[in-house]
């Protein structure tokens, strides 16, 4: 849990944007915090790595001069401590305003292997975490009839490669439960944005397979993400080319795809 102090309340004088993302330690994830810790807001971050928790909440709240950072140490396959952990944080943060679920894995099997182990961890993560969290915050924001959430997910779930069945179901499947959250939640001033990144500079991009094109760094992720925010998109690829590029491959008939090798 959070060892820094409370930060300072929001006042009608002096309102506060409240969030918190999930799997926050480094990558997109820790880009976005610094975005968002700079763009005012207050922030709960939430990752199984205390020791990058902690680093990011410190040069957060050095650079702030205050507190706008604080860290909970959190595996989102634990699903039956969100309830609680999720009360606490909104009673330290004071609110929410946002939730962004970041976390995910990616376990490759490789074009001649099966890995049900694997497929079955990033079913568990990428796909359960957020539905796990996502549910209560989105019962939550919708009482409230105010809110935002973001999910990240993946160009790799727009259609089924022969590389990854596994990872582009989870996203495929975390893509489709975004869409239903933001039909139910959009008429009760909910918005709800899913993120679809292509290659990102990260450490999860070691385990790609093949070529690696148009790959952005993490802080273009972020910069996409907070602009896609403030203009209450429901969704964006990063970057936009992939937007073209996937339209393309969606379209692509099926007895031909099928025959591909990415």
């Amino acid at each position: 849990m959070s060892d820094s102090p409370k930060p300072a309340q929001a006042t009608p004088l002096n309102p506060r944007r409240r969030g918190i993302i999930i799997g926050a330690s480094d990558g997109m994830g820790a880009a976005l915090a610094r975005k968002l810790a700079k763009e005012g807001f207050t922030l709960a971050l939430l990752a199984r790595r205390k020791d990058k928790l902690n680093e990011l909440c410190a040069e957060i709240n050095s650079s702030a001069n205050e507190t706008r950072a604080l860290s909970y140490v959190h595996d989102v396959i634990n699903y039956d401590e969100i309830p609680t952990l999720l009360n606490k944080i909104i009673a330290d943060l004071g609110g929410l305003d946002l939730v962004v679920f970041m976390a995910g894995v990616n376990f490759p099997p490789g074009l001649t292997s099966y890995n049900f182990e694997g497929d079955r961890k990033m079913i568990e993560v990428n796909l359960i975490g957020a539905m796990a969290w996502l549910t209560p915050v989105s019962e939550m924001f919708q009482n409230a009839k105010a809110g935002q959430i973001v999910g990240i997910s993946s160009v790799a779930g727009d259609r089924g490669r022969i590389g990854n069945p596994g990872y582009n179901t989870s996203k495929a499947a975390l893509s489709t439960y975004l869409e239903a959250l933001r039909n139910r939640l959009t008429r009760h001033g909910v918005n709800v944005l899913t993120v679809k990144p292509g290659f990102v500079k990260t450490e999860m991009l070691k385990a790609a397979q093949g070529a690696t094109p148009f790959a952005v760094t993490p802080e273009k992720v972020a910069d996409d993400i907070y602009k896609a925010m403030l203009k209450r998109k429901q969704l964006i690829y990063t970057a936009s080319i992939w937007r073209w590029i996937m339209l393309l491959i969606q379209h692509i008939p099926s007895v031909i795809f099928r025959r591909m090798s990415f």
